[in-house]
């Protein structure tokens, strides 16, 4: 497990030098702990896998100021987990369910019972992301999701996908976009 938490750290420096974070600025965070071990996403999931990920990741949420949102999987429509008062500030509209490893996935139930008031949302529009596994951020994201490379390509077996999002360009051939 050391050398996924040893990835997981390389991997949010290397995304602090490529994005500067507001404060509160909120990501999401998408992770197949069936695929860091090699199998196929959602058959095996690892709560120890979670265990390993998540320290880096509130370690991170911590020194940059972000706000996490833990997508679940596809038997909870990938809903996410979030602080209840995050959620409330944000408007989000809270759903009643408790993600379990079996539905909602290891990575989002470790978050949920390691959070002190946790809630579930159905839908967020995040700032950044990162996706472990293809579990498929980005229906989580704002307009516009750019995609971002690191050297960490992978988190144990998982190929893993940055990205962060910009303001759409608007206008015609007149239009200006930097002053």
């Amino acid at each position: 497990m050391e050398h996924v938490t040893e990835q997981m750290n390389e991997l949010l420096q290397q995304f602090e030098k490529l994005v500067t974070f507001k404060p509160n600025s909120l990501i999401v965070i998408g992770a197949s702990t069936s695929e860091v071990i090699g199998k196929q996403i959602g058959t095996s999931g690892a709560i120890h896998i979670a265990k390993a990920l998540y320290g880096p990741l509130i370690n991170f949420e911590k020194r940059t100021g972000v706000t996490l949102a833990f997508q679940c999987c596809e038997h909870l429509n990938r809903a996410l987990v979030i602080d209840e008062a995050e959620a409330e500030k944000r408007g989000y509209e809270k759903v009643t369910v408790i993600p379990v490893p079996s539905a909602g996935g290891s990575m989002a139930s470790f978050a949920f019972n390691q959070m002190h008031n946790p809630v579930v949302v159905e839908e967020i529009q995040a700032d950044a992301g990162i996706d472990i596994g293809n579990t498929m951020i980005g229906m989580h994201l704002k307009q516009v999701a750019v995609p971002l490379r690191t050297s960490i390509r992978h988190i144990g077996e998982a190929y893993v996908t940055l990205a962060t999002t910009r303001p759409k360009l608007i206008g015609g051939e007149r239009a200006q976009y930097k002053r």
